[in-house]
């Protein structure tokens, strides 16, 4: 599942993120969400999380909801 629509992603599901750093080479970093940080109800390039962890990126992928 992907991550562009804000009701999939929810806090303490894993994910896997793009961080910002990361964008140009696509590198995934995996964790689990401890924050929602966009607002609006879906985002083209995915739903930006703060993960457990204190990484913030976009959700790619949900792996475990």
């Amino acid at each position: 599942m992907n991550g562009q629509n804000r009701k999939d992603v929810t806090v303490g599901a894993r994910v896997k993120i793009v961080l910002k750093a990361d964008q140009r080479t696509g590198k995934l970093t995996e964790g689990r969400v401890a924050r929602l940080l966009t607002k609006s109800s879906a985002h083209p390039h995915g739903i930006k999380v703060m993960l457990e962890d204190g990484q913030v990126g976009r959700v790619k992928e949900i792996l475990e909801p």
